[in-house]
């Protein structure tokens, strides 16, 4: 259904630590900048960019939005937090951990970028 996923950040630099950290902890490799700047993230078949905003204005992160990240295990989720809190990322909602009931059960990892986006570590159980 999606091709990609898109967000803007203020600070490139701030952002590629961050992200770089968050994708190491889940075995992804650190971004490839391209021409233009942005940061690319290719990973088990999707692709996460970061960019400054085109039209020159601030970036902002959308309000109820969420962009969710497939990992592999809950323990892969926990690190992708951890990580994430370790370079410049805020802890939001509960701490990460299994919510629902099976058949069901999701164990989710929620926290705010240093821009603001919120984002989560998902893992079907």
């Amino acid at each position: 259904m999606f091709s990609h996923v898109m967000i803007g950040s203020n600070d490139i630099e701030r952002s590629k630590k961050f992200y770089d950290a968050l994708f190491a902890a889940i075995g992804g490799k650190p971004a490839i900048t391209d021409p233009k700047g942005r940061l690319i993230y290719m990973h088990n078949g999707g692709v996460f960019l970061v960019t400054k905003p085109i039209n020159g204005e601030p970036a902002h992160h959308a309000n109820g939005g969420t962009i969710g990240f497939a990992v592999n295990s809950p323990e892969e989720a926990h690190a992708w937090h951890d990580a994430g809190v370790a370079n410049g990322g805020t802890a939001i909602e509960d701490p990460p951990g299994a919510r629902g009931e099976a058949p069901r059960q999701l164990y989710l990892a929620y926290l705010r970028d240093p821009d603001g986006n919120k984002i989560c570590a998902m893992k079907r159980m």
